[in-house]
């Protein structure tokens, strides 16, 4: 369920963002499409799992914009962009929840374009089993 234009406006002041009303249906549009993308890209990753759940759903989710990930993190040592947002998802894989991290960052110099990176958390042995198999594949 995405929130509409009043509500996203409204967050945005709430949160310091110099936001403008006439600017939201662009500003939604691209939010919902980024979301879109996230979710495309965490199926993915579930579908390691379609034999145990075949309908995982977001439960919830966590924006920490000022946190890089460890992964970030370790990229930024040696030279990589850090992202300008990260996002912690948490999937409900029937019954089983699942956290996500998804790093954004943004395109090339004077591209407009960005690209997420989203993996499993490595909060279990399953999550760092589930990485190295996608690594390899």
């Amino acid at each position: 369920m995405y929130p509409s234009e009043q509500q996203f406006f409204n967050a945005m002041k709430r949160k310091g963002w110099d936001a403008k009303e006439e600017d939201m249906k662009l500003v939604v549009s691209i939010h919902n499409n980024v979301n879109d993308k996230a979710w495309s890209e965490i199926l993915k990753w579930e579908e390691l799992h379609e034999a145990q759940c075949d309908c995982p759903k977001l439960a919830r989710f966590l924006g920490r914009p000022k946190e890089l990930s460890p992964k970030a993190t370790l990229r930024s040592w040696i030279g990589y962009s850090k992202p300008f947002d990260r996002h912690d998802w948490y999937v409900d894989r029937c019954g089983q929840q699942v956290r996500y991290v998804i790093d954004f960052y943004r395109g090339g110099i004077g591209d407009n374009s960005m690209f997420l990176d989203a993996r499993p958390a490595i909060d279990n042995w399953e999550a760092l089993k589930d990485r190295a198999y996608m690594q390899v594949r």
